[in-house]
């Protein structure tokens, strides 16, 4: 199977561990990934609150090029670059073409959320099929923060109040996904660098409520929520005065750590809070 890919700009960065195990489990389920020739970035997260006509125009031509190639699907794996995609495109759709200084004169592929993607029937039935390794007594809590969603009118998305991919996912590789509250809450996005308080009160209700509900671990789909998940567990521990020690699984790790894809060890290695010890205490370590 072979689709288009926009990688979006943290993938190529600070996201390189995400793209990593994206590639890894897509090669292993022979998807080919070809990239959209020359993209640029989709105006994430300031061009749609700066200038709305630039922003669409900044994703507009990502569409416009994806729909150069042949394939009938694109694949986005970062929810913000997802977000601003879907957005262009009923922008397109449904306002005044003639505003706009790119015009999509190609045909457009089918934008998919990459956790919607694997969450598919036909995928569905893959991943439970290749599973070597059952995440069995692996209790998780599926996060899909607040941009693969909403607005529902934009992106289509059906279940926005409580989301299901992951859970499915999860559930297709032998884990046990919690229902929660806090689905799809705010992480707190940039506040992290602008408000580190407000930024850990908000993240660190996140690890409340997972801890109340039993979860072990997180499971999510978007590299900005693992980043805020995982890299200042400690200063909010300690701003909470409690200990939460919570890894933060991309749901394309599990999916490696089931199917038994080699590098996936390299995957898990790149965490702060590190997921091995929990993962040899359930006899899932690789």
């Amino acid at each position: 199977m072979k689709v288009t890919y926009y990688p979006g700009c943290s993938l190529e960065s600070t996201a390189r561990d995400y793209a990593d195990s994206i590639e890894g489990v897509c090669g292993y389920f022979d998807i080919q990934l070809e990239e959209v020739p020359d993209w640029n970035c989709c105006g994430a997260t300031a061009a749609h609150s700066v200038d709305h006509k630039a922003s669409v125009e900044l994703a507009g031509r990502n569409l416009k090029l994806a729909g150069m190639l042949p394939n009938e699907d694109m694949l986005v794996p970062c929810p913000l670059c997802f977000n601003r995609l879907k957005a262009a495109s009923w922008a397109f759709e449904n306002e005044e073409r003639d505003r706009y200084s790119v015009q999509l004169e190609t045909r457009v592929p089918e934008v998919w959320d990459m956790a919607n993607f694997f969450a598919t029937h036909d995928m569905l039935k893959k991943l439970a099929g290749s599973v070597k390794k059952p995440l069995k007594g692996l209790k998780v809590v599926c996060y899909y923060g607040c941009m693969a969603s909403r607005p529902p009118r934009v992106t289509g998305v059906r279940d926005y109040e409580n989301p299901q991919s992951m859970d499915r996912i999860v559930k297709a590789l032998g884990g046990t996904s919690i229902p929660w509250p806090y689905k799809t809450d705010c992480c707190g996005a940039s506040l992290m660098l602008s408000r580190p308080d407000m930024g850990y009160r908000m993240v660190g209700k996140l690890y409340d409520m997972a801890q109340r509900v039993g979860a072990e671990a997180f499971v999510v789909s978007c590299q900005m929520c693992q980043s805020n998940l995982d890299m200042y567990q400690d200063k909010i521990e300690a701003e909470w005065g409690r200990k939460f020690a919570s890894p933060v699984f991309y749901f394309t790790e599990l999916i490696g750590l089931a199917c038994e894809v080699p590098e996936v060890s390299s995957w898990l290695s790149r965490h702060f809070a590190d997921p091995r010890p929990l993962l040899a205490k359930k006899g899932l370590l690789p």
